[in-house]
């Protein structure tokens, strides 16, 4: 073809022989890289339109081209099926040219197993087509607390783990605070049970009215009937709810699933927010941030949110309200429709009251962008004052901090965090459990966790800065650490405080006085929200070895339980709460417990 721009004959021969139909292109750069993914009706005419004489390109287009050298197509059956196979491919090879969201997050759902004899919710983060419901998503996860706070203090439903079949002999603590009304003992029907269920529904959709009115007339018939103990526990749910209503609900629009994308600019920024609005109820956001996306449009921006996000193991909304027109908007639409098996439409209003839900999504991305922005501004400054006072070669962009975490030298753990251009990289994080060191000596399992961290095969990048938690002894343990790993080139630090005095200190390897930092800068706000999230995350899997620890401890001090039942007491009944107040049928059906060991163990446990 005459008219296009190539230089390389094997590219030329496979513009000319593309094929005419749906399907995905993937353009490769002469060392095989993935610059870019994209997905088209007809190939042919998609990808040749890239390299035509004359092509009116964007700058960041023109590049892309000229630094594309081989051509790959995979051909589909439809559009709807290029446009998934692109979102796929997109989401494993994250290429340079693509709008890509840097999240690779499952969100949490509340599911709710309405075929059950007695439903519970329960958090998860993968929606299945299991006949349960699934609310959310909910972002940032406390939105997902403070609602199941609110479902827990006002709808009395079971939050235990145990079969509810009606014969438990007592009632747990949740029953005499009224948060439960005791189904396991037999206190409650099934169908009362369901009524509560009925209720959490209407709650979670929307459904006030319908909630509300319900509520009221069931009152009214247990006042008639003169059960005036149920009639007041109606009536202070009734209240509650009211009250909850009145905070809560922020839109008009109460009857439908939506979720709202917004975008704001400033510079070459760009934030985009989802708000996510569910039975007229606000219960998150996610937000996501391209420092450089100037030269992309609003739709592309739009449309690589829409489908990488929902990529994912996620339930879209009933209606999704974009902030620019779609060309291909149908085609998402079926997409979309087919992953929650049921109608979804992607709106872009300009007026009424979905327009302003885009304009409260616009005002949370420019508020979004400006923070971005600033921060970014700090962390430049935190990385440029760390490379004047640690006389790198370069500032720091990729910093891995240490912390270790015991009780008395018992399950000794170590972690790793990592901070990656001014923020946590949450996917590179590493746990240890220390294994060749006994009793407390934080410096042999400090030692022990560089060695493994630095001389593991595992593909990590190594880190421009390793930050240790402690003085002179902690730092001279993990530059050993790094000398038996084979990386002693590797710049490291220690960060502690002098006894008594508030200024933070750096400790240098080889180097006995320390550099003392401001407690202003911008360097020792970074330092220490790296030093405070490794101690974070090393306390967080320390209590939960130890919590382990302890439960198991307990059980295998009984005679008659081995490491076998004990599996199974736990894997059924979840605490030892609930083992202490299982019957001997349950015991007996959960792990072959006779009755003299379910005495012992009752006996142990009480």
């Amino acid at each position: 073809m005459a008219g296009n721009l190539t230089s390389s004959p094997a590219l030329q021969s496979k513009l000319d022989h593309l094929p005419a139909q749906p399907g995905v292109y993937l353009m490769k750069n002469g060392k095989g890289e993935i610059l870019y993914i994209g997905k088209a009706l007809v190939l042919a005419d998609r990808v040749r339109s890239y390299f035509l004489k004359g092509a009116d390109h964007t700058p960041k287009t023109a590049v892309l081209v000229g630094q594309v050298a081989d051509l790959e197509t995979i051909v589909t059956r439809s559009e709807l099926e290029a446009l998934i196979l692109e979102s796929n491919l997109v989401k494993r090879h994250k290429p340079r040219f693509n709008v890509v969201l840097r999240d690779d997050k499952q969100y949490p759902y509340l599911r709710l197993p309405i075929k059950d004899d007695f439903p519970r919710l329960s958090i998860v983060r993968r929606v299945q087509k299991d006949g349960a419901l699934y609310y959310g998503p909910y972002v940032p996860t406390n939105a997902l607390r403070e609602t199941l706070k609110v479902i827990r203090k006002v709808f009395p439903l079971a939050t235990c783990e145990i079969d509810i079949d009606g014969t438990a002999e007592r009632a747990c603590i949740e029953f005499e605070i009224k948060r439960c009304m005791a189904p396991c003992t037999g206190n409650q029907s099934r169908e009362d049970y369901h009524q509560i269920v009925k209720q959490v529904r209407q709650f979670l959709e929307g459904r006030d009215t319908e909630l509300l009115d319900g509520l009221r007339a069931e009152m009214q018939a247990a006042a008639e009937q003169e059960r005036f103990e149920e009639a007041a526990r109606l009536r202070d749910r009734l209240l509650k709810i009211e009250r909850t209503l009145e905070k809560q609900r922020v839109t008009q629009t109460a009857s439908t699933d939506q979720d709202v994308i917004g975008l704001a600019r400033q510079g070459a920024a760009v934030d985009l927010q989802m708000l996510f609005v569910r039975g007229g109820l606000l219960i998150g956001r996610k937000d996501f941030f391209w420092p450089d996306a100037a030269e992309a449009p609003d739709e592309e921006l739009v449309r690589a949110a829409i489908e990488q996000f929902y990529n994912k193991d996620g339930l879209p909304p009933k209606e999704l309200l974009v902030p620019t027109p779609l060309d291909d908007a149908s085609l998402i639409e079926a997409w979309l429709s087919e992953k929650k098996g049921e109608s979804v439409r992607v709106l872009a209003p300009e007026r009424g009251g979905k327009h302003q839900l885009l304009l409260l999504a616009e005002e949370n991305a420019a508020s979004a962008v400006a923070d971005h922005l600033r921060n970014e501004a700090t962390e430049r400054l935190a990385a440029d004052e760390l490379k004047r006072l640690l006389r790198l070669d370069r500032p720091p962009r990729r910093i891995e901090g240490f912390d270790i975490s015991n009780t008395m030298g018992e399950q000794s753990v170590a972690s790793l965090v990592v901070w990656e251009e001014g923020q946590a990289k949450k996917a590179d994080y590493r746990k240890f459990r220390i294994q060749t060191v006994q009793g407390a000596n934080d410096f042999a399992s400090m030692q022990e966790a560089v060695v493994r961290r630095y001389g593991d095969t595992e593909d990590l990048p190594l880190p421009d800065l390793i930050l240790i938690d402690g003085g002179l002894g902690q730092l001279a343990a993990a530059v050993e650490g790094l000398r038996q790993a084979g990386q002693a080139g590797l710049p490291i630090i220690g960060l502690a405080k002098a006894k008594g005095e508030k200024d933070e200190r750096i400790f240098l390897p080889g180097r006995k006085n320390p550099i003392i930092l401001h407690a202003a800068s911008p360097a020792t706000h970074l330092l220490q929200r790296i030093r405070d999230e490794a101690h974070r995350f090393a306390i967080t899997y320390h209590r939960n070895l130890r919590g382990k620890a302890l439960i198991a401890s307990r059980l295998d001090s009984i005679a008659g339980v081995g490491e076998v039942r004990r599996t199974r007491l736990l894997r059924r009944f979840g605490s030892l709460a609930h083992i202490a107040r299982a019957t001997d049928e349950e015991l007996r059906d959960a792990a072959g417990v006779d009755a003299k060991t379910a005495a012992a163990i009752r006996k142990a446990l009480a």
